[in-house]
């Protein structure tokens, strides 16, 4: 990645953009996939892959939930990342039952030329229960490195829409400190959060914060076909309740 001064406008582009979609009551997704998995966004044209997740949470030591997600993503171009996905969800002893299905849509704005890369994501839900929910989350995704240690901060707008009932729209984060020491093995820590609505946070108690070890990484298969992966383990609290997160990554590109 080249070093040069990135320009102040890239920045306040991409948060006057995020800021005047708040604003203008844009929706975001219940079912927020991305309060257990880091948005990084670094397309390679024509790129395809099957992309497999699940989570599992245990909070108070009792309650179990978990969700299991199934994509099919593609490369459009160089600055164009899009992915459908299927999305299911369990509480306690009952089945897994399809609950969403999404569409996310990422464009980098910024790419190696300047100290930070930018991107625009994108994200809308909608549920399959057929009530006509439909969420949308938008924000921006910055990266940089320092040698081989990787560093990542992302900020999103969540929102739901239930029907003619108003929401307030909702602000996440995520981040993370990676360092590669191969291409098959890479560590680090990452943490992600709600904190309520954007322009009116909730007091810390009621706030969600979970953060811990990751450890990911990636084998050529021959050709264009390559196997990624990413595990880790999250202890903090969801909807200011205790408990702890497991949640991995299988991708198939091709």
């Amino acid at each position: 990645m080249r070093r040069t001064p990135l320009p102040a406008r890239c920045l306040h582009l991409a948060l006057a953009l995020s800021l005047v979609l708040a604003g203008a009551g844009v929706a975001a997704p219940a079912a927020a996939g991305t309060g257990y998995y880091l948005v990084t966004t670094y397309p390679d044209e024509g790129q395809r892959a099957v992309d497999f997740k699940y989570w599992a949470s245990k909070l108070d030591g009792r309650v179990l939930l978990a969700s299991p997600e199934i994509g099919l993503a593609y490369n459009v171009s160089a600055r164009w990342y899009t992915e459908l996905t299927a999305v299911g969800f369990k509480a306690g002893a009952a089945t897994h039952r399809l609950v969403a299905a999404e569409w996310q849509n990422d464009f980098m704005l910024t790419q190696g030329e300047y100290p930070f890369d930018l991107a625009i994501h994108t994200n809308i839900e909608r549920a399959t229960d057929g009530s006509g929910e439909v969420g949308v989350e938008y924000g921006a995704v910055l990266q940089t490195e320092v040698g081989r240690t990787q560093f990542n901060a992302n900020l999103f707008f969540q929102r739901e829409l239930h029907g003619k009932v108003r929401e307030p729209t909702e602000l996440v984060y995520q981040w993370q400190i990676k360092y590669r020491w191969s291409e098959k093995l890479q560590g680090g820590v990452q943490g992600f959060g709600e904190v309520g609505q954007w322009n009116a946070w909730l007091p810390r108690a009621q706030q969600s914060h979970r953060a811990g070890p990751v450890l990911a990484g990636a084998w050529r298969l021959g050709g264009k076909q390559e196997l990624r992966y990413e595990a880790a383990l999250l202890a903090g609290t969801n909807a200011a309740t205790r408990g702890k997160t497991f949640s991995t990554r299988l991708q198939f590109v091709f």
